[in-house]
């Protein structure tokens, strides 16, 4: 008897020594051992079993491993067995909150949706209110769709489930306990009483609301737990990064809880973001739900495409970045400083600014090489130039000292002095269009029109009409067949734009978004826009822009 035991207590140490091993190889930066607080103990049955659920009970719904049981990847067998393994001196679950940060394409979804069903059917808690949270009411319902599948191809879990396709809901009337998709409308979730949370794409919550009012919503439960699940958020203010600040310093040790689950796969900003080698250690499932050859093309897309960078680095590498889309690299920017040659005929664009801001008009040629070339003005008000430098940190003096941008009288922009200089300007070149933004800028361009002649045409700022021209001029930076002789105010701008895309892979300026002043830039693609057209009146309607007559 003694001798079965011993083997028996041997078998759990090997057993426990394989766990750790294996917790150690696929959290990163964690060791939960390390981290326990006095009497937390990992309890191997508990964890095999949550692995067993899903690897006996469930199958996977969608992709190549579609009707297959749910075999989990040793990250996955990690988390999973580390979430419902480890216990506390009470016998109760150890973790209340968990941070699973995992780029794109990684299988989260269906990870999230076995870990709300092993819940549901497993924790044994009497009227156990489940919910999956997301930003918007399609992201909710695909863990739904998951965990809804999952059941329908498991004869003994369907067999004890009530799903409710139109609720977005499974009922398990054994334990009277119920899981449910949810949106963002945090207004609607007060009075829950949740024994899990599951919040899915963290970065796409517009605040912490709603994350705010399920948290509290689990005061009266005896082991709730609250995950997140997401990749991730540029760098801005937000839950999303909020947590991660936290996770990571419970991970490095700089923040002792032993409540909090911090799992994060995450590139650094010194890493090389084109090495296959730092998309595997990002991107634990790479070769299972995430192709290398997929990587590889979405890779060189973004070398080539300067606004996909961004979006590669943080969906794809979990790298926060410093702007939602970045736009215009700089380094390409630079070599496009050959000096423009202001000859021929050219098109104009106009980006007036409110009353104490820049205004930008830029003139645009087109060059021998199949590029533009671009020459830009800018004004500014005097009064007031030098506390917006202090306030800005932008020499806007030592331009105006250099005649880079001009200071205008008074202490709001003397609109009258701006029409002048475009009325010499126009005087001095071949101007064919002279293409605007609307807003804000009805009387000027109807004086410029109808008492200075200038051939003025409205460009409505949607993704129809600025798309072509924003995606030629990160096109001619790329190519390096811009000249725009190196105007460091124009240059500010440049490194300032975010684009904005739409579902459609349409892009355009965000001014909202953009880090600073991004007038010069966005004068520049309304010019482009009209070069573009060269003159064809026969297009604007179609374009939804309109031809002033």
């Amino acid at each position: 008897m003694a001798t079965a035991t011993t083997k028996t207590d041997s078998s759990r140490r090997k057993r426990a020594t394989e766990w750790r091993n294996l917790c150690r190889e696929h959290l990163p930066g964690y060791d939960p051992w390390a981290t326990a607080a006095k009497g937390e103990r990992f309890d191997v049955e508990t964890a095999q079993l949550a692995v067993e659920f899903f690897e006996e009970c469930l199958v996977l719904i969608e992709g190549e491993k579609a009707g297959q049981p749910f075999y989990l990847e040793p990250w996955q067998r990690a988390i999973v067995g580390t979430m419902f393994g480890w216990k506390r001196a009470d016998g109760l679950r150890r973790y209340r909150e968990a941070f699973v940060y995992v780029p794109r394409k990684n299988g989260k979804t269906p990870l999230a949706a076995g870990i709300i069903l092993y819940a549901l059917f497993c924790d044994h808690e009497p009227g156990a209110q489940i919910y999956s949270a997301a930003a918007e009411r399609e992201q909710a319902a695909l863990v739904y769709r998951h965990a809804a599948g999952m059941i329908a191809r498991q004869p003994l879990l369907d067999s004890r489930a009530k799903v409710y396709k139109t609720f977005k809901s499974i009922e398990y009337p054994a334990e009277n306990s119920l899981y449910k998709a949810l949106s963002a409308e945090s207004e609607t979730k007060h009075g829950f009483s949740s024994h899990m949370v599951v919040v899915d794409e963290l970065h796409a919550q517009p605040n912490g609301d709603l994350v705010d009012v399920l948290q509290t919503s689990m005061g009266a439960r005896r082991e709730p737990l609250l995950i997140h699940i997401t990749t991730a958020d540029w760098h801005r203010p937000s839950v999303c990064n909020r947590k991660h600040d936290y996770a990571t310093k419970v991970r490095d040790g700089v923040i002792e809880d032993s409540s909090f689950l911090p799992i994060i796969y995450e590139a650094t900003a010194e890493d090389d973001w084109t090495d296959p080698e730092v998309w595997a250690r990002c991107n634990p499932n790479l070769g299972v739900s995430v192709q290398l050859d997929y990587l590889e093309r979405e890779c060189r897309r973004a070398q080539n495409e300067p606004s996909y960078e961004n979006t590669f680095k943080r969906l794809h590498l979990n790298l926060k970045t410093e702007q939602d889309v970045r736009w215009l690299q700089l380094d390409k920017w630079d070599r496009c400083d050959g000096q423009p040659v202001c000859e021929g005929p050219c098109w104009g664009g106009m980006d007036l600014s409110t009353t104490r801001d820049i205004t930008a008009f830029v003139l645009v040629w087109r060059n021998e090489a199949g590029g533009f070339d671009v020459l830009p003005h800018f004004w500014i008000p005097e009064d007031g130039a030098r506390q917006r430098e202090r306030r800005d940190r932008v020499p806007y003096l030592t331009w105006a000292n250099q005649k880079l941008l001009t200071l205008t009288p008074g202490n709001v922009i003397d609109y009258g002095y701006v029409r002048r200089e475009i009325v010499r300007l126009a005087g001095e070149h071949d101007v064919q269009q002279i293409g605007f933004d609307p807003w804000n800028a009805r009387q000027i361009t109807g004086e410029l029109l109808e008492d200075d002649g200038l051939p003025m045409v409205e460009v409505r700022q949607g993704f129809v009409s600025l798309n072509d021209p924003t995606k030629e001029l990160e096109r001619l930076v790329v190519a390096g067949l811009l000249r725009h002789g190196g105007n460091p105010v124009l240059r500010w701008m440049a490194g300032n734009v975010v684009v904005r895309p739409d579902p459609a892979g349409n892009i355009k300026p965000d001014k909202a978004k953009s880090t600073e002043r991004i007038d010069g830039i966005a004068a520049l693609v309304i010019a482009l826009s009209r070069a573009l057209t060269a003159g064809d009146t026969s297009s604007t309607y179609e374009s939804n822009e309109m031809l002033i007559l």
